[in-house]
């Protein structure tokens, strides 16, 4: 069984290897099953062969002509990359899969895609906006990473009055519970409205201190992530990234680009 194909040795070139072996991490992220860093963790647990060999190793190699299994089933480098744009409604959840068969992110995208694709920068259930596909992992895995320092713009509007006070803790920062939150931009929009912008972007940020200040998002809408857009999308449409937009996104000096 011949897993390299003439995609394959491409990926190899670019990434300055010698034609004929690449680092298993490497080649598990090129195959779409996880970043670089999410597939060491992988290999450490013993889920990963090779030639039938479990492999726990990091640094490991894989060579043209070897078999690569997870969990028993053979993983394949993609040959097509993809990485799409979505506007995800409310409602919708970004995994894989819903143990509660909730609406899935993944099936508003266009029929037809095979390879397996993950998010990039998620959205809970009932928030909207911008969301980012892709069957990159190491793409994936660098913007999702906080030291991207990648800015994600949201629109909220609230139950209630927004105070001065709750723009104070966005900007100037606050600890709920042992963590920090800090924005990197926050003004009011509205009395029961405002625009955010995050850098770090921790887990339901925005929702954690709406609900220390007693307030509740009626609409938490992402409205940008770095230099994409989501401006006239529809709500449950997707769209392909451009080559611009690509070109921003893999730039090394993302973190010191402001829009």
């Amino acid at each position: 069984m011949r897993i390299f194909q003439n995609s394959a040795k491409t990926i190899l070139n670019d990434l300055s290897l010698r034609e004929n072996d690449i680092r298993l991490q490497v080649y598990l992220s090129h195959a779409g099953i996880a970043s670089r860093r999410a597939s060491e963790n992988i290999i450490t647990t013993g889920r990963v062969s090779v030639n039938g060999t479990i492999v726990t190793t990091q640094g490991s190699k894989v060579e043209e002509g070897d078999v690569v299994f997870l969990d028993g089933k053979p993983v394949l480098l993609e040959t097509k990359q993809f990485y799409l744009a979505l506007n995800k409604p409310p409602g919708y959840i970004c995994s894989s899969s819903d143990p509660q068969g909730r609406p899935l992110a993944l099936n508003l995208l266009p029929k037809g895609i095979n390879e397996r694709l993950y998010s990039v920068g998620r959205l809970d259930y009932l928030s909207c906006g911008l969301i980012f596909f892709t069957n990159d992992g190491n793409f994936a895995g660098r913007l999702g990473h906080p030291s991207s320092k990648l800015e994600k713009e949201y629109i909220v509007e609230a139950t209630g009055i927004i105070s001065d006070t709750v723009i104070e803790a966005f900007n100037s920062g606050i600890t709920i519970e042992g963590e920090n939150y800090k924005a990197k931009i926050a003004e009011k929009t509205g009395r029961k409205s405002l625009r955010i912008v995050l850098v770090e972007g921790k887990n339901r940020e925005i929702r954690r201190i709406f609900s220390h200040f007693h307030l509740h998002p009626i609409l938490l809408r992402r409205v940008r992530i770095g230099p994409v857009l989501l401006d006239t999308l529809r709500e449950g449409s997707s769209r392909p990234l451009t080559e611009q937009e690509l070109k921003i996104l893999n730039s090394e000096n993302i973190k010191e680009k402001s829009w």
